[in-house]
């Protein structure tokens, strides 16, 4: 499986973007990561769904809101209805997309915890679902600050709602705090970009910039691991997607995320997925 890093530029009369495709029906899609929150409406398709570390088969309609820079991807395997085509909408934003003192409003009290879940992915349901799908299919049609008003009313929806799930592990993204955004962001590209080769304490330090000691206060206050488990992760999450391709054996996935000792990559995918490569690869095929 292909992964794919997404850059989006909104029109100079837009705060966000929303769109409306039809979706190919094939088994092996691309991870994709960026840095935008995702809100992903998915229509008349079944599949296998994966966020973060999350995998989990899916039927139907979904609705799925996602931080930044959480890894995604949906396989789509076959649509319910086939005389219809299967469908999306997407919405991509950024938190503070009217300014960041509407985190400063009484009224957006529950926004702070909204975004903070999505950064592990939520999945909606019931009358979340219902509710979000009207608004968003009225959004496609709007414009200004009708458009604005409307994702507000969405954003609320999704705040309050008591039917939902998360999805990803704990932890497993890195965006909890949208105030450190731009610094947690610039650590997160280099590290994305650059997981296949040997990383060092004191390159990363210097993108923010701040010493070593500084920055690994920095790094575990905003990712509660540290620098040396996050990389491990980002490897280790990148050969499990490998293995599920079909397209990888063990040595292949271990090379090419930047393991050079199969016995070590081996140790390090056990601490992250509680099984060796190959048992987690029979338990996908068999789920």
């Amino acid at each position: 499986m292909q992964f794919l890093y997404e850059n989006f530029t909104f029109p100079p009369d837009q705060s966000f973007t929303i769109r409306s495709e039809f979706l190919e029906i094939k088994k092996w899609q691309t991870f994709k990561c960026h840095v935008n929150f995702e809100i992903a409406l998915i229509e008349n398709s079944c599949g296998k769904r994966f966020i973060g570390d999350h995998i989990e088969d899916f039927d139907g309609t979904e609705l799925v809101l996602m931080a930044s820079y959480l890894p995604h991807c949906w396989q789509y395997y076959r649509t319910i209805d086939p005389e219809t085509p299967a469908h999306a909408i997407v919405v991509h934003f950024f938190p503070d997309f009217l300014g960041k003192d509407i985190f400063n409003k009484p009224e957006a009290g529950p926004l702070p915890k909204l975004f903070s879940d999505a950064s592990k992915g939520i999945l909606y349901t019931g009358d979340t679902l219902t509710s979000a799908r009207t608004i968003l299919k009225e959004m496609l049609c709007a414009k200004g600050l009708s458009r604005s008003a409307l994702m507000l009313r969405l954003l609320d929806v999704l705040a309050h709602s008591t039917s939902y799930k998360i999805l990803s592990s704990p932890g497993f993204n890195i965006l909890g705090d949208t105030m450190e955004a731009n610094r947690i962001n610039s650590i997160f590209d280099y590290i994305f970009k650059k997981f296949r080769d040997p990383i060092k304490l004191e390159e990363v330090a210097a993108i923010i910039p701040m010493s070593p000691a500084a920055f690994c206060r920095f790094f575990k206050s905003k990712t509660n691991r540290t620098l040396t488990d996050f990389i491990k992760e980002v490897r280790i999450g990148h050969a499990a997607r490998l293995l599920l391709s079909g397209d990888h054996n063990v040595s292949e996935a271990c090379y090419d995320s930047g393991y050079n000792n199969v016995s070590n990559f081996n140790k390090h995918f056990r601490e992250i997925k509680g099984v060796a490569p190959k048992e987690f690869v029979k338990r996908f095929i068999h789920s």
